[in-house]
């Protein structure tokens, strides 16, 4: 979901910039403000009791961040972590919520997006419980490639390194490269200068 830029500026909306690395917000932390990418990479995050990362999702230019945790009462389950130098504008959630109160068609969008959201997630989460590594690989990559207009065969550069990939379907990294090397085998990606054509 994104709102226009202008919109959020005329509720007195900030910008400020991240370097990769820095929290947007941490977990547990109460959801104050409604984020969205101006540009750059965001990654929501969390860790197991052994310290092993779990990429929830990759969010870019106009995508909100966590703003699903505005509609209720509890603190962040993830975190949300600049990947590349980021442009994040913030806007106050009483604002936007006085806002969406007076403005019924916008609030519906943020419904509309929410559950568009929800639904890619169940999707992804049925996938993604299969032992069949390479189905994890390609249903996450074929979730991406699906924003992109041109959907012939290895026009897709996926933008994620395979340590993502990994992090992102529950996979171990050692499983991540065999099988994305064995993708390339069977035809279903091609590898060009170390990048992920799909």
């Amino acid at each position: 979901m994104s709102i226009k830029e202008e919109l959020l500026h005329s509720m007195g909306a900030t910008e400020e910039d991240y370097n990769p690395g820095d929290y947007i917000f941490r977990e547990s932390g109460s959801p104050q403000f409604y984020y969205q990418v101006v540009k750059g990479d965001v990654k929501l995050n969390n860790y197991n009791t052994d310290g092993k990362e779990f990429i929830q999702n990759i969010l870019t230019n106009e995508d909100a961040v966590g703003e699903s945790m505005l509609f209720t009462e509890k603190p962040y389950p993830i975190n949300a972590i600049a990947l590349t130098k980021c442009t994040i504008m913030k806007v106050c959630k009483t604002t936007l919520f006085s806002y969406l109160a007076l403005h019924p068609d916008i609030y519906i969008e943020v419904c509309k997006s929410l559950s568009e959201r929800l639904y890619r997630k169940f999707v992804l989460m049925q996938k993604i419980s299969s032992h069949n590594a390479a189905e994890r690989l390609k249903e996450v990559i074929e979730m991406m490639k699906k924003e992109q207009e041109n959907q012939e065969r290895y026009t897709f550069e996926v933008p994620l390194t395979r340590q993502q990939l990994a992090s992102l379907t529950g996979l171990c990294i050692e499983t991540t490269i065999r099988t994305i090397k064995k993708m390339e085998r069977d035809k279903i990606l091609h590898i060009k200068n170390r990048k992920i054509m799909f």
